[in-house]
């Protein structure tokens, strides 16, 4: 894989799952609709499970081929990047409801 695919990777990842959070957040704020509720939680634990999957997939290609796992530290960097994101969402959902 070339490092552009990889890194494509992980900002793809960071970015759907983003997208989903904010989906959720902003539309129980603005709806006040129990579903989206629902659905951020599932959200947290079928993103974390999906993230956790593809950081260890990297991981395995990076030990693989010794020359692209800096790369795919940075994937894994951008992925994690949605930790703190989706703690602040978790905190901001509890308090609303």
């Amino acid at each position: 894989m070339k490092d552009q695919h990889i890194l494509n990777i992980g900002k793809a990842v960071f970015a759907l799952l983003f997208l989903a959070g904010n989906i959720c957040l902003f539309g129980y704020i603005i709806t006040k609709d129990e579903w989206f509720a629902g659905s951020g939680y599932m959200v947290i634990i079928f993103g974390s499970m999906s993230s956790l999957a593809v950081i260890l997939g990297l991981l395995v290609y990076g030990f693989i081929s010794r020359d692209r796992f800096d790369i795919c530290l940075k994937a894994i960097g951008i992925m994690l990047l949605n930790i703190p994101i989706a703690v602040l969402y978790a905190l901001i959902g509890i308090n609303i409801l």
